[in-house]
This record gives structure tokens, sequence and C-alpha cells, in this order.
């Protein structure tokens, strides 16, 4: 609460599971579900942890996205130097 007060942001809460209000957030969640949580096997929890990363970059800088044009979201982001190379 401090750090936001600080940085002059407000904390906004929305319903859970309402996409009226929260769609973006709830399709990345059923996104990370579909194709790095459950996408295949784990043998165990680290192992799935490990896959994270490498999962998150291919949907930041990889995977096109409808909503974008086919273009991956760090596509929309300027001076990422230094992430990701």
């Amino acid at each position: 609460r401090e750090t936001l007060a600080a940085a002059g942001i407000a904390h906004k809460r929305t319903r859970p599971y309402r996409p009226q209000t929260n769609g973006k957030v709830e399709r990345f969640n059923r996104t990370l579900l579909d194709e790095w949580a459950y996408a295949r096997p784990y043998r165990s929890e680290t192992e799935r942890r490990e896959a994270f990363p490498g999962w998150l970059h291919t949907y930041n800088h990889h995977r096109g996205h409808t909503a974008l044009k086919g273009q991956p979201p760090a596509s929309r982001v300027p001076n990422l130097s230094g992430q990701y190379s």
C-alpha cells in the first residue's frame, strides 16, 4: 500500500472471474493454463516452474496475438534493450 501511495498509484480491484471488467487478465490466465501449466505433463512442480521463463519469453516475444494484428506484445513496448536479447 505504501509503495503504491509513494508512487502516486491508485490500487483498484475488480471482481474475480468477471470477463466484463477484467477480460485481458482472464484471457491471459486461460492462456497460461492451456499453453504452459497443463500443456504437457510435468514430473514435478519444480520442472513446471523451470519451464515458465521460456514460455513467458515465447508468449511476449514470438507468439502473435490477434488483438495486436498478429504481433507479439513486446512489439508494442519501446526500449526493451537488454531484455531477452
